[in-house]
């Protein structure tokens, strides 16, 4: 079987198992999108999901989204980039030139250089704040203590491009439960986005609430040896 197979298989699958999962929570399939996470992976595999009708794709890195991503934009218009790993505020104005949605936002240096990337760029990207459920000392996002007030002045400060929330729940817990808390968080917020739930838990974070899960390996396969 070819990659290109492969991968338009995989995602055939991903969005009927993304269709169940909703209807079986009440929900309408339509209102939860898939990001398809390709770090790591070539562009041809990112072309591969493109002409299986994927639109949305995720990146950690902004320079290996930079070199893969704008090129494939005449072709596809509609491509959709979200930048999905933890951003250095150094790499903020190149990740506002090419994202449509940096879903990490976790402190006030990095909302900063956001705001002033945004004015030299002309362009601001849709926004979610990364909340840190689990208070995890190694991972990014803001801290729980923190995160009504960040969450509150983010969006004093962006306004509309200030759309939701994204949690990475710890690995070796019940997901549920931060995915319960991000959802509850984000409606007393009154946003519309919620990114939870990757490839092992996806289901999950829909019954959840989430309107967007980031599913990378079920779609493309281990990330490769090098990575």
């Amino acid at each position: 079987m070819s990659t290109s197979t492969s991968i338009a298989d995989a995602l055939t699958g991903i969005h009927a198992r993304i269709a169940t999962s909703a209807r079986a929570a009440g929900r309408d399939p339509s209102a939860i999108e898939l990001v398809a996470v390709s770090k790591f992976h070539p562009q041809a595999s990112v072309i591969a999901a493109l002409e299986a009708g994927q639109r949305i794709f995720g990146e950690n890195r902004v320079q290996e989204a930079a070199a893969k991503f704008p090129d494939l934009r005449t072709r596809w218009p509609e491509l959709r980039l979200h930048i999905i790993g933890g951003l250095q505020t150094n790499k903020a104005l190149e990740a506002v030139r090419i994202a449509d949605m940096i879903e990490s936002l976790d402190r006030p240096s990095l909302s900063d250089a956001i705001a002033r990337a945004g004015e030299k760029a002309g362009r601001l990207p849709d926004l979610l704040v990364q909340v840190n459920t689990g208070d995890e000392t190694q991972k990014s996002g803001v801290r729980l203590e923190d995160a009504d007030a960040f969450i509150t002045s983010s969006m004093t400060r962006f306004g509309k491009s200030m759309r939701g929330l994204m949690c990475i729940p710890p690995h070796d817990q019940d997901p549920t439960p931060h995915f319960r808390l991000l959802a509850d968080m984000a409606a007393r917020h009154g946003l519309p986005v919620v990114s939870m739930g990757m490839s092992a838990d996806f289901e999950r974070a829909i019954a959840c609430g989430a309107t967007l899960v980031r599913v990378g390996s079920a779609i493309f396969g281990a990330r490769p040896a090098h990575a």
